[in-house]
């Protein structure tokens, strides 16, 4: 009973923020990410996504363009991968169930888009999940823009061809892991099991493939507020808890049960209630992920030679 009034008074209070965003956001930034972090109210999460991203602005600086694009045939190459990958994103949601229905449609429309946006990246497989949530909640054009800022300004270089960018991250949560499950660590080191074989699909598709529904929206929240230190934090949590005491280690003592172990979390760490508070009190700082962020690049230097993608500092 008491769900209702107390709903209301937090959507009321997300409405005043959203219609003087601006001035919140000069003032008030903690706030609001402190309201991030209690969840947005479901009526104004697609909007108050495009503020924290960023998107509204570049839409509103680029009126028309989305139409431009979406007139465009595309590259032939491309559009045959989008078109064979459309019915695998939620096929069980009623947005995405039917073949040819109009939640396929957009999704195709706002692929093709960015294959055009950005033709030297093009489609990479793991832009279609998250181009999928995004139109759960905005419109076409809406979720175009906000797929653009989350491959631009997010998670840059993750959807380029060689996956570099996916790497180096790789290198710097596995590092970080040292700080916050020297078990984990130690595990997955004397398995000899790369970062990229577990977190590829958690950091590229931002866990919308990983976590119960609840969980995703909850960590998009924060995500869209704090930028990638969120995804690094929840891969952190997940690591920690599946793999961070002797006594979870005992079913996981080769190399294929630790790796079929990550890919059936135990629904307990994946609750958004217990997920949520760990990913916010885990103690790792923007700061320590900058330095590990550093530190990886200069090593990926000295062995792969210079980035192909920029890895610009994301925090």
């Amino acid at each position: 009973l008491e769900e209702g009034p107390l709903e209301g008074q937090r959507e009321s209070k997300w409405l005043d923020m959203l219609n003087n965003w601006d001035k919140w956001m000069a003032k008030k930034h903690k706030k609001i990410r402190l309201r991030c972090q209690k969840g947005i109210p479901p009526s104004l999460r697609g909007r108050a996504w495009q503020y924290l991203s960023g998107s509204k602005v570049k839409l509103e600086q680029n009126i028309g363009k989305f139409d431009e694009l979406d007139l465009l045939p595309g590259d032939p190459k491309w559009l045959d991968v989008i078109e064979r990958d459309l019915h695998r994103q939620f096929p069980f949601h009623e947005m995405f169930v039917s073949r040819g229905g109009h939640g396929q449609q957009d999704l195709f429309r706002v692929l093709k888009a960015y294959t055009l946006y950005r033709p030297e990246e093009g489609y990479c497989q793991a832009q279609a999940p998250i181009a999928a949530v995004l139109l759960m909640h905005m419109p076409a054009e809406q979720a175009f823009w906000c797929l653009v800022q989350i491959c631009e300004k997010y998670l840059p270089g993750y959807y380029s061809e060689k996956l570099e960018a996916i790497q180096l991250d790789g290198q710097i949560l596995f590092s970080l892991l040292h700080k916050v499950s020297p078990v984990a660590y130690k595990h997955l080191s004397k398995q000899k099991i790369d970062p990229i074989l577990y977190m590829t699909e958690w950091f590229m598709c931002a866990f919308s493939r990983t976590l119960p529904w609840s969980s995703v929206l909850r960590v998009w929240d924060m995500f869209f507020c704090e930028g990638v230190k969120i995804i690094f934090r929840v891969g952190l949590v997940l690591l920690k808890h599946t793999l961070g005491s002797s006594d979870k280690l005992k079913s996981c003592q080769g190399q294929y049960e630790t790796m079929e172990r990550l890919r059936a979390l135990s629904p307990k760490i994946m609750q958004e209630t217990f997920l949520v508070q760990e990913v916010i009190e885990l103690p790792v700082t923007e700061r320590q992920i900058e330095r590990e962020h550093l530190i990886q690049l200069k090593k990926w230097r000295e062995t792969h030679g210079e980035l192909q993608c920029k890895s610009p500092p994301r925090l």
